[in-house]
Formats: structure tokens, sequence, C-alpha cells
């Protein structure tokens, strides 16, 4: 043996007994999503998960990042990319490809998101193989969730009640939030958040539904004046997101690596990310009034009228979904119970 080729054996040998790194390769997937990478969606909640299905794998999954759509098309793509198998993984907002998910929409709705982040979660972990499940063609689902609910974070106007929102144009995330939108009087504009500041400075919109959370990542503080939402966090609706694998390589990978992932992905994760984007909702308000802005905390009977005038998106909701033959009636009691069956745990 040469001296060239003893030194690559040697090389060779000194990187097998590396922990984990043969097998580091094995099994390599690409997390594609429409944030960047300090979001908290990615530092408390991809890159945690991450580790745990790496760490479950023994080393044989590696999971690599990529935030902010760098691997090109737009946010209402992701779900089409992951069904295509262009990327392996996508984190994404149901919303941004509208009526494509209508049985998991139901959580969407006023009334039935109770400003309860974990109980929502849960109750679309225990409702997901019987009732959610057809919406995900094509999509092997990791985990669903919420944020902390719409808030409606305006530039320029104190709204209090439904006759303050007349005639704002305010941005939504979905078709349920277009309809609550409407149903204020006011005009929805959809578009994906990385989009809102910029749209904000052209004065696009006057407004945003979002959760406090996205505010010091989007810099909204610089624009925003009033924080507003009801008593006790009550909000008007909030937004499901998915992560989820393209199902044909989720199909191909052995029963170990797939129990790498479950075992991730598991109830009490579906639970524990609450925490994070309630933490974070948090202090994305406490960013925002030390930058001077107006925290706006409608009292119950402010905040009831405008649920009560909030009640037709239900009804809306049912008619829409019905004529897909998709008993909505029936899914927003069910939903209802289990939201209220996972309160407070």
């Amino acid at each position: 043996m040469n001296k060239a080729s003893f030194l690559a054996a040697v090389a060779a040998a000194v990187w097998a007994a590396l922990p984990g790194a043969a097998a580091a390769q094995e099994h390599v997937f690409k997390l594609h999503h429409f944030l960047g990478a300090q979001a908290t969606a990615q530092t408390d909640m991809l890159e945690p998960w991450i580790r745990r299905v790496e760490e479950n794998s023994g080393g044989r999954v590696k999971i690599e990042i990529y935030p902010a759509m760098t691997l090109g098309g737009t946010p209402p793509e992701l779900v089409q990319q992951a069904r295509d198998g262009v990327v392996d993984l996508i984190w994404t907002v149901n919303g941004y490809t509208p009526g494509q998910f209508p049985r998991t929409e139901v959580f969407e709705l006023p009334g039935v998101f109770t400003n309860d982040i974990a109980a929502t979660n849960l109750a679309m972990h225990d409702m997901f193989e019987s009732d959610l499940a057809d919406d995900y063609k094509g999509l092997k689902v990791m985990w669903l969730h919420v944020h902390g609910g719409q808030a409606m974070m305006t530039v320029d106007r104190n709204v209090r009640s439904p006759a303050d929102a007349e005639g704002l144009k305010i941005r939504i995330p979905s078709r349920s939030g277009a309809w609550v939108i409407e149903a204020l009087g006011a005009t929805p504009i959809a578009m994906p958040v990385p989009e809102v500041p910029a749209a904000l400075s052209r004065k696009v919109v006057d407004a945003a539904l979002l959760p406090f959370e996205i505010s010091p990542t989007l810099k909204l503080q610089n624009q925003i004046d009033y924080y507003i939402e009801g008593a006790d966090k009550t909000r008007f609706g909030t937004t499901t997101f998915q992560v989820s694998m393209n199902q044909a390589r989720w199909d191909s990978l052995p029963d170990d690596i797939k129990q790498a992932f479950t075992d991730a992905s598991g109830r009490d994760w579906w639970a524990g990310i609450a925490e994070p984007w309630r933490r974070n909702d948090d202090f994305g308000l406490k960013v925002a009034l030390e930058a001077g802005k107006t925290h706006v905390k409608l009292t119950a009977d402010e905040m009831r009228a405008f649920l009560d005038l909030l009640e037709p998106v239900q009804e809306r909701w049912v008619e829409e979904v019905t004529a897909r033959g998709i008993d909505g009636a029936a899914l927003i009691g069910k939903a209802k119970e289990a939201v209220a069956a996972n309160a407070s745990r």
C-alpha cells in the first residue's frame, strides 16, 4: 500500500469510528417553510422537534431546514411542493391553500377556538384519524397546531366595537378570516404573513389579523399603533398549521425510522408546543408596549358584541362544507366537545 492509499484508509477508518458519522447521511430530509430562521416557529418548535427525531434515530436521520422559501416558490405553493416530492417536509399555514383543508378549518372558527392553544392542538390530535385525515391526501402529517389566536392590529384606529372596524382593509390569513372581516363590514385582503410589512407601508391594508408573537419578527411595532384583543386573551378565531411529509417518502422509510418520527411527534408534543407560542405571544406584546404602542383589552361586553356579530361565520362555514359532502354542524359540535375535554390539561 502506498502512502496516499494508507492515509486514505486511515481517514476512512477514523470517520467510520465517529459516533453516527457513517449513518448521519442515511436519511436526509429537506424541511421548507415561509418564515425567517429567527422566527418562533423555527427556533422554538421546528428545531427542537428535529433534535428529537435525530436523537430517536440514533443519528441515522438528518433534517435540514430551509427557511424563508429559500428552495423557491411562494408560501401558497408549500403544500404542493410536499405532495409532489419537491421537498420532503413542510411547515405551513393551511389557509394559504384555501379550501384544501376544510375539515381542519373548523378549529379556526370563532366560538370553536377558545384561547386554549394546547386544548385545540389536542382536539385536532384526538380527531385526526376519525375526522380530519381526508384533508391530507398525499401527505403524512407529523403534527397540526394553532397559534395564540387572531388579534386585531391596526395602524392608527382604536377599534372597540364592530362599527369601528367598518371600512378598514384588513389582512387575513385564510378564508375563515375573510368571513370574519366581511361580517364586521371591513374588506379582507389575503396575503402570507411575510408580505404584511410592505402592505402596511404601501397602505394596501390598514390592519391585520395576527397573533402578537409575529410582531417582533416583522418589526410591526414600527408600523402598528393598536394591539387589540378581548378579555382573557379572547381572539377573533385562529389559524391552523401543519408539519407534513411527502407520503411517498414516508412510505419508503424503514419501520424504525418511521418510529423515530412518530415518537417525536406524539400527543405530548402536540400539547407541549402550545407553551412557546403563548410565551412568545406575550413577548410580542411586551415589545410593542416598550415601543410605546397601545394594548387595547376589550371588556367582556365589548367582545361579546363582536362574537355575536360573528356567529353567522359558523353558519356560512357549515353551508360551504356541507356542499362538499361534509357534515359541518356535526363537526363543529365534535370539535367544541374535544376542545372542552382537553381544556386546562
